[in-house]
């Protein structure tokens, strides 16, 4: 019998420099350099658990259809003596997948138990699945050990060599083996923990982002039966996992819509991502939606997630989805319906559960048909369409909006809310608002901006006064001669709608003579004399 050998010149150095890696991939190469180090190893190889989701090259198949996990080989090193110029680094070949339970290597895998061969009897074992290869290289033993943590089998290590392989050398493996698993865990907890601050970072960085923007419609603010209509829908869609598709003007809250639908969801507890389609440039539209890898272009220093995986277990609002290039809906379509994803550069299938909702101004449907638009991504985002209307269609809205925004300027800017009145309110439903509610966002803060004292400035554009005259005009000819009974119920209905408004209260802050624009002592004679009576405002 041949002379025993120690497999490594200083195994426990091995053993120090693991415990120092952070990553999986440099504890693995450690491990096989090092041992294909010594002249006597012919071959050293980790094996690697992993999901067979998504599993090619498999030279087994049949094993693996009932299988969740299988092996995949992940680092090798060695020396041919039989073919000098082989390269037993590579990690392909036909044991680069292993079903677990089959084989040497997925028998040990399976069990959790070594597989130990210090020298190999003639004739050789059975489970040697290449003899000639063993006779070729001058193989002698074997030494198969799972990588166990915490009970748990990681993969396998094995090691060829050339020479018999002593106790003590197995004991040594058996240790090599145990750090090996130790670190690999460790490794991918760092892997992870690097991971999560980083979509951290991304949302934390995100979320600025919208705090900037936060707050541009406040609340779904206003009780019009447009409204109400549309929180109907978002109560219908909202707890299901639906596309929804929010059509509408520029201006309308498409947004808030969207903020709603994700509030009311099963996914309220996770993050709402948005994606403005219409500002992303169009050589970056892949790597905002499916991120990069470092390095895959000019520019790309490091890995990014994309915006899908940042909105991983939430919802993606994809606004201005119209703006989205022909060619990147292909993509787009595919991440939808099977919910896998390549980062850009990158050759690794992600899996994303994301509920996508989107919105637009155009008429997609007519894009569609005239090929702008693909159509079978249309028929994707639109399975729930919700329209949001235009602020001339929810004209009773308008004071309970511009009261809102007033508000807000006011305390935003640092000064007193100047009172809303009546006047100002009929002035406001007079105009019809081409830039819907955004627009009527600008000229309250512009009302703000430009009031003195508590009289608020409301500046409508030139046309709006000639537009609402000719609107009144329409309505009521200004020819026409009225009753005094007439005019004594048109005064009657004015002051009821302004206690309505005023919730009862007549006077002080907010109360029915301050959107009249009279005393309250005015206003009390009034009511007398029209005999109106009004239940008073609780005071709370």
């Amino acid at each position: 019998m041949d002379s025993f050998f120690p497999l490594m010149d200083d195994p426990k150095r091995l053993l120090l420099d693991l415990a120092v890696q952070h990553s999986v991939e440099k504890v693995l190469r450690l491990i096989v350099e090092r041992l294909s180090e010594s002249e006597p190893v012919a071959l050293a190889r980790i094996w690697l658990v992993e999901p067979t989701a998504g599993c090619t090259g498999c030279s087994t198949p049949e094993h693996c259809r009932t299988q969740t996990d299988c092996l995949r080989l992940v680092a090798s090193g060695g020396q041919s003596i039989d073919t000098p110029d082989a390269d037993w680094s590579r990690i392909e070949g036909d044991f680069r997948r292993m079903p677990i339970g089959l084989r040497k290597v997925g028998t040990i895998a399976a069990t959790g138990i070594a597989l130990e061969e210090p020298e190999f009897s003639d004739p050789l074992p059975d489970w040697i699945a290449r003899p000639e290869w063993i006779q070729a290289e001058g193989i002698r033993g074997f030494a198969g050990q799972p990588l166990v943590h915490h009970g748990k089998v990681l993969g396998v290590l094995a090691v060829f060599v050339r020479q018999p392989i002593e106790t003590e050398c197995m004991g040594w493996l058996r240790m090599i083996a145990d750090h090996a698993a130790a670190a690999i865990a460790t490794a991918r907890a760092f892997t992870e923990i690097e991971s999560l601050r980083e979509q951290l970072e991304l949302e934390n960085e995100y979320l600025r982002e919208e705090l900037k923007g936060a707050g541009a419609f406040g609340e779904m603010i206003g009780q019009s039966p447009a409204l109400e209509a549309v929180s109907r829908q978002i109560d219908l869609v909202a707890p299901t996992d639906a596309a929804v598709l929010i059509l509408g003007e520029s201006g309308t809250g498409k947004e808030l819509i969207a903020r709603e639908i994700h509030r009311r969801s099963q996914r309220a507890d996770r993050p709402l991502i948005k994606v403005n389609c219409a500002a992303i440039p169009r050589e970056l539209y892949e790597s905002e939606f499916f991120g990069h890898a470092k390095g895959s272009f000019t520019g790309a220093l490091r890995d990014r997630v994309g915006r899908f995986e940042l909105a991983e277990g939430g919802t993606l609002f994809l606004d201005e989805v119209g703006e989205i290039p022909l060619e990147l809906q292909a993509k787009l379509l595919r991440v939808l319906q099977e919910g896998d994803l390549e980062r850009v550069g990158e050759e690794r299938t992600r899996h994303v559960n994301v509920r996508l909702i989107a919105a637009t101004n155009r008429d997609l449907r007519a894009e569609a048909e005239a090929g702008r638009f693909r159509q079978d991504l249309y028929y994707r985002l639109s399975v729930f369409p919700v329209e949001s209307p235009a602020l001339r269609r929810r004209k009773e809205d308008i004071p309970l909006l511009a009261d809102h925004f007033l508000e807000l300027s006011s305390r935003r800017i640092g000064r007193a809310k100047a009172p809303l009145t009546m006047a100002a309110v009929q002035r406001l439903q007079k105009y019809d608002w081409p830039g819907n509610v955004r627009e009527l966002q600008h000229v309250m803060e512009r009302a703000v901006i430009t009031s003195t004292g508590s009289r608020l400035n409301i500046d409508l554009p030139d046309n709006a006064e000639k537009s609402a005259a000719a609107q009144e005009s329409e309505v009521e000819p200004p020819s026409i001669v009225r009753t005094d009974a007439e005019i004594r119920q048109v005064e009657r209905e004015n002051i009821l709608a302004a206690l309505r408004a005023a919730s009862g209260k007549v006077s002080g802050p907010g109360g029915a003579a301050e959107l009249l624009g009279v005393k309250p002592t005015t206003l009390a004679s009034r009511l007398k004399k029209l005999e109106i009576e009004f239940p008073a405002k609780t005071e709370r």
